[in-house]
């Protein structure tokens, strides 16, 4: 019988075929935690004296979320990070590194890996044909001291996407509609696998961002297949030796197919408080929102070619004076790309401010926190009431296009109209 990508993951390393629905305890690849969760995982290992790592060489402990550190209590969480990597062998992601579902795909995944992570968007990584799923850190503590875990097999929803987008419309739209059109909690635990032609035709920093906000839906997971762009996104970063394809059995069953149609995708907004409560540009309503912040980057819009995009719009022009903008890399490595490249010359002479990599602003720790009634167009996953740091505020998420068409107008705007 056909297998799906996650039946077929989790088969090969159980070492027998599965179907969905049941329980699997299978090795884990690649582990991570970040500075908010991994304090948890590691004070859990400690009560139950199994402080150690099965594969201190695949288990990362990211220091992102508040970094660098506005507080002596994040401080000292992050000193537990360090003491338990030097005791164990474990790798630490340091400040400015960049956020750890960027970091992780740039430098530990491969197609064909089990991922587990402290973090909900872990499941990031099934852009690269892995199954990454987020867990609780009790779990993830037990994952990185004994390698392995147990899974649900996940059920599978097809989402067959084929034609071209219109200019000013990216992978953000889509996913964004994909939610808007199945629901915050649509694919509760299901693996939502992206196929067609559209996707065939991504470049990884939009397969990326499919995956990153499959967990939007509900799913446990996003998978992409590993194709040839897989391999060119591996040979980049010098782990083209890593790479296998990996594709769906054509007879595979899957719960629920959905068809879409790229071409008919509008540049697409999350208005507040839930991902799925979604409306397109062309809304009555979108036009007269005022925005006070413009926020560019995260784990799901902070990659090269989103800043690239962003410049694109904004070079020889400045950001609205009522608007702020604040864009922050999601990697040390993009940061320097996009340096070399002069993106990061042309954000600054709009008026942006520029941000060393992490998480910032997203998680409403620092470097951004809303004031009351203010509202925010954020490239990030999410946006619930208080998100970034202030339930008194409002966030609105959308692509970097839409995102610098924004910061120029001060208020919610088509990309399309500013598109050189």
């Amino acid at each position: 019988m056909g297998k799906t990508l996650a039946e077929k993951i989790i088969g090969e390393h159980v070492g027998r075929e599965v179907i969905a629905g049941e329980i699997a305890v299978t090795p884990v690849d690649v582990c991570l935690v970040q500075d908010g969760t991994g304090p948890l995982a590691i004070n859990q290992l400690r009560k139950i004296n199994l402080e150690r790592a099965a594969s201190p060489q695949s288990t990362v402990l990211f220091i992102d979320h508040a970094s660098p550190s506005p507080r002596k209590e994040l401080s000292n969480d992050h000193n537990t990070l360090r003491q338990f990597a030097r005791k164990t062998g474990c790798h630490v992601s340091e400040v400015g590194d960049g956020v750890c579902h960027q970091v992780i795909n740039e430098c530990y995944v491969k197609p064909g890996d089990i991922v587990i992570g402290a973090d909900s968007h872990t499941c990031t990584s099934g852009a690269l044909g892995a199954l990454g799923t987020g867990m609780g850190s009790t779990d993830v503590a037990i994952g990185i001291a004994l390698g392995k875990t147990w899974l649900r097999v996940p059920e599978s929803y097809r989402i067959v996407v084929h034609g071209h987008f219109q200019p000013g419309v990216y992978a953000k739209d889509l996913i964004l509609h994909i939610i808007g059109m199945i629901g915050a909690d649509g694919a509760t635990y299901k693996s939502m696998e992206f196929c067609g032609e559209t996707v065939e035709n991504m470049g990884m920093t939009e397969r990326l961002t499919l995956s990153n906000m499959a967990v939007e839906a509900g799913a446990k997971c996003g998978l992409i297949f590993a194709d040839e762009k897989t391999r060119a996104f591996l040979i980049e970063h010098g782990r083209g030796d890593s790479y296998r394809e990996l594709r769906v059995d054509e007879d595979a069953t899957y719960e629920r197919t959905f068809e879409i149609d790229a071409s008919k995708i509008l540049p697409t907004i999350s208005f507040p408080h839930t991902v799925d409560n979604t409306r397109t540009i062309e809304d009555k309503d979108c036009r007269s929102v005022k925005i006070d912040q413009v926020y560019i980057g995260t784990c799901t819009n902070g990659r090269l070619e989103d800043l690239r995009i962003a410049a694109q719009i904004l070079k020889g022009k400045r950001r609205h004076s009522d608007t702020r903008l604040i864009v922050v890399p999601a990697s040390r490595r993009i940061y320097q790309q996009a340096l070399e490249d002069g993106i990061l010359a042309i954000l600054n002479e709009a008026g942006a401010a520029i941000l060393s990599p992490g998480c910032g602003p997203c998680v409403g720790i620092h470097q951004g926190i809303l004031g009351d009634g203010e509202a925010c167009l954020s490239t990030q996953n999410r946006n619930f009431k208080g998100r970034m740091g202030n339930p008194n505020a409002f966030i609105y998420l959308a692509s970097p296009a839409t995102a610098a068409a924004t910061a120029i107008k001060g208020r919610l705007a088509d990309p399309r109209e500013v598109i050189g």
